[in-house]
């Protein structure tokens, strides 16, 4: 397996994990906070100068890691025109990584009008003080999950019981979580700490792994390994991801330019799902040339990655909202990781329903 991809998923977490513990919350006082006071710098204008028919300016949206298919829509929205089509005079897809400051910062700092976060890290970074909202989200199912050799599957939480479940040290923190969540004894559970490449599941060094559903699953898959997978999110541990994140002071000043943002993602995200393909060629031959993707498995991932967009409640309510039940679960979920939020600190969702509502076919 290419090291890039072994390792990307995991990565990307303890990336996280870093920006909540270092330089990302530590950072939410001080100088950082006394700059979300002040208007200027800002990442998209309202003035004239902008091609399009309301003139918004640049738009910088902030990507929670690299350049891969987990964007596939923000890729469409950009090369088939609908970013320019809603009044943006173009679109800055800011990559992120290991080496990249947290997203919450790029946004509180004005760096990007919009990022892409999840729940945990957004709320973790409100609590600090960061004037934060999350506007919708991608993904309604958390993409991490349990992998098992379909020799030998794990199908439910109980199925760990008297196995051994491989656990980086980067995702302890979800995997704890998780176990509270669950209502699972821990005590029945061997976690054994693991590197990022699963091979130790395809040797049978250990039974079960931790991981994104979207990635290594299909990394063994290509290889030629039969593999099992249930999510996390499916038995206990409801929480949303992908969540576009914003500045409270840009809703309350420049609703129409996040709503013209959203309709762009909505057409782009509707292109993806109709055609997991596109994105997929998008990410490995164009936006993430150069980082050894492939358009073979970034389709794979891409076909995954809509089953956690499209759900029963998106195709009824449209892409990104989040019902109220499942805020309420989100909520309790945080909870069980340490951070104690409100839904009204947290979410905003009042821009999408004015999208659906001016523009129902857009559902």
């Amino acid at each position: 397996m290419p090291a890039l991809r072994a390792r990307s998923s995991i990565d990307r977490r303890r990336f996280l994990v870093r920006g909540l513990q270092a330089g990302g919350l530590a950072m939410f006082g001080g100088p950082l906070l006394a700059a979300c006071g002040s208007d200027s710098g800002s990442t998209a204008s309202s003035g004239s100068s902008a091609s399009g028919p309301k003139g918004f300016g640049e738009l910088t949206l902030r990507l929670s890691w690299i350049k891969n298919v987990e964007f596939a829509g923000s890729y469409i929205a950009d090369s088939k025109g609908y970013y320019t089509d809603e009044g943006f005079s173009k679109a800055t897809l800011i990559g992120g990584g290991p080496s990249a400051t947290p997203m919450e910062t790029d946004v509180v700092t004005k760096k990007a009008l919009v990022g892409i976060s999840a729940p945990d890290i957004t709320g973790a970074a409100i609590v600090k003080g960061a004037p934060l909202k999350i506007i919708g989200a991608q993904y309604q199912k958390n993409p991490f999950c349990i992998m098992s050799m379909a020799k030998d599957p794990i199908t439910k939480p109980e199925d760990m019981y008297g196995k051994k479940i491989g656990v980086q040290a980067s995702n302890e923190s979800v995997w704890a979580a998780f176990v509270k969540a669950a209502k699972l004894d821990a005590s029945k559970i061997t976690k054994v700490p693991v590197q990022f490449d699963p091979l130790p599941l395809t040797q049978g060094t250990v039974d079960g792994w931790f991981s994104f559903v979207t990635n290594e699953p299909n990394a063994l898959r290509l290889k030629g390994f039969e593999v099992e997978t249930f999510l996390l999110a499916d038995v206990g541990y409801p929480l949303v991801s992908e969540a576009y994140i914003v500045r409270q002071d840009t809703i309350d000043k420049q609703r129409d330019l996040l709503k013209a943002f959203l309709r762009a993602e909505i057409r782009g995200w509707k292109d993806s799902i109709a055609d997991p393909a596109l994105g997929a060629k998008l990410a490995a031959e164009t936006y993430g040339k150069g980082l050894g993707l492939t358009t073979e498995e970034q389709t794979l991932e891409s076909k995954d990655q809509n089953k956690l967009i499209l759900t029963a409640d998106t195709k009824k309510n449209g892409l990104f909202t989040v019902t109220q039940e499942l805020i309420e679960e989100n909520i309790q979920t945080l909870k069980y990781g340490g951070v104690d939020i409100t839904a009204e600190k947290l979410f905003d969702l009042s821009l999408l329903e004015e999208v659906y509502k001016e523009d129902p076919s857009l559902i």
